[in-house]
Order: C-alpha cells, then sequence, then structure tokens
C-alpha cells in the first residue's frame, strides 16, 4: 500500500456542491501525489456521492448530529493514515498542488503549522494571517473602515501569530502533542487557540506566500445572528483562556 503523505479533513455542512469542485482540483493538480481525503457530512442535508472517478482514496464520516469545527478535524484525525494532516474549507480552490512544499516546511522540526497565502477570487488578499487579537485591536477594528494586512509578506517564509483555519497544515506528530483543536470552541477561534498553543510550544506559524490557494468566502457571521454570537462568544472564550494569559506575559500583547 502506497504510504500517505497527506490526509486532508474537509467537512461539509450542505455544500457539497463546493466540495465536489475541490475534490476535482485535488484530482486534477495532485494526482502524483499520495494524498488521502477524510469528508465529513455534518448535516442531515448532505449527500454522499460517488467517488468512483477519483484516483485518491475517499473515507466518508457521517455524523448523526452535528459536530463543532475541532470536533470534526479530530475526529477525522483519527482516522488520518498521512505523515501530515491539512485542515481544508469547502470553499477553497486550488489552482496547483500546494501540499507538497508545505509538507517539506514541516521537516523543519521548529515548525508547528504552515498555511498558503489566501487569496479573494479577484487576486486580493484575504484575511487570514494575523497577529493575536487584544482588546485594543478589535475596538479598532470595529470603526476601521479598511482593512490592512498585518505582515509584510515577502516570497521567502514569513513567520506569523496565527493562520484562519480555511487552510492549515500540521505534521502527524505536532498535531498528536498539542492534542487537536480545543472542543471547547464549538465555531471560530479553535484557529486562533491551536496556534497560539503551538507559540507557547515554541514553535512556529509559517506562511509561505509564493503558494497561494482562492477562498471563495461564506461569511456566515456577517448574515446571521446565530453564527455573529458564535463568534463572539469564541472571542471571549479566547481573552479569557490561560493560553491567552501566557501570551500577554511573554509577549505584552
Amino acid at each position: 500500500m502506497e504510504k500517505i503523505i497527506i490526509s486532508i479533513s474537509v467537512v461539509s455542512h450542505g455544500q457539497m456542491d463546493l466540495i465536489a469542485f475541490l475534490m476535482q482540483d485535488i484530482q486534477t493538480y495532485c494526482r502524483d501525489m499520495a494524498v488521502e481525503l477524510i469528508l465529513t457530512l455534518n448535516t442531515c442535508l448532505d449527500f454522499e456521492p460517488d467517488f468512483v472517478e477519483f484516483s485518491y482514496p475517499v473515507t466518508v464520516i457521517r455524523n448523526s448530529s452535528p459536530k463543532g469545527f475541532g470536533a470534526n478535524h479530530n475526529q477525522a484525525f483519527r482516522l488520518a493514515r498521512g505523515a501530515n494532516f491539512c485542515i481544508l474549507n469547502p470553499d477553497i480552490r486550488l489552482h496547483c498542488c500546494p501540499f507538497l512544499v508545505l509538507a517539506e516546511l514541516l521537516e523543519d522540526t521548529t515548525v508547528g503549522a504552515v498555511a498558503p497565502l489566501v487569496l479573494s477570487p479577484s487576486g486580493s488578499i484575504e484575511d487570514s494571517i494575523r497577529r493575536f487579537p487584544t482588546f485594543t485591536k478589535i475596538i479598532g477594528k470595529l470603526f476601521k473602515k479598511n482593512w490592512t494586512v498585518d505582515y509584510e509578506l515577502r516570497e521567502n517564509t514569513v513567520n506569523v501569530d496565527w493562520v484562519a483555519g480555511m487552510f492549515m497544515m500540521f505534521s502527524r506528530l505536532v498535531f498528536l502533542q498539542l492534542e487537536g483543536f480545543n472542543e471547547r470552541y464549538f465555531l471560530y477561534y479553535e484557529d486562533v487557540d491551536i496556534c497560539a498553543r503551538i507559540n507557547l510550544a515554541g514553535l512556529r506559524v509559517v506562511v509561505y506566500p509564493a503558494c497561494h490557494v482562492v477562498h471563495h468566502a461564506q461569511r456566515h457571521s456577517h448574515r446571521s445572528l446565530k453564527y455573529l454570537r458564535w463568534h463572539t462568544m469564541s472571542l471571549f472564550r479566547f481573552l479569557g483562556s490561560p493560553q491567552y494569559r501566557q501570551l500577554k506575559q511573554l509577549h505584552r500583547l
């Protein structure tokens, strides 16, 4: 049996139309790489498609009741066979195979997580690479009309505080050491929390701007009070966490 290099975890919330495009992208651009897809169907609206056309193995998890972001990906990890574990949103599109170059970055034992540059369909940089939040930054963001990039993005790798969970990749060993995502966050800030724990473990979160993917953003929290409430609750959970207190002591946030 071929050794799997990358296990890709994708969770569908009735989004199989988007995932069909993503799966075809993986088929088109990553045909020569040993990848597997672990697809979690998180709602009763999901249907299980026919996977005969794909050259890579697909494992389907069908939840009896919806789970949160972290719980779904932790569940997928327990089935993963790859040396690396990649989290992908359904609304990500590929225009090349990003996995191999990112896996090479993870061979550096000082690196805890890696991510590509994420672009919008128009080619602008998405808000996926950020510094840890502070009360001052949050208040400032409420009144700022135009978002600005937190980091200068060059062709080389960039060390960042955290990357958004729409695309992040870990070595299997690091994800095990971190014990995965914190499932106390149902939705939002799981990515901030795990990057904080990477930082506190003395490891780096790295972005490689020369590698990029496209994000067809859904932005539920901008349109739904339910998602906005989850977003707000997760924010305050993180700001009140022991990890955040440790970050403040170490970095004077």
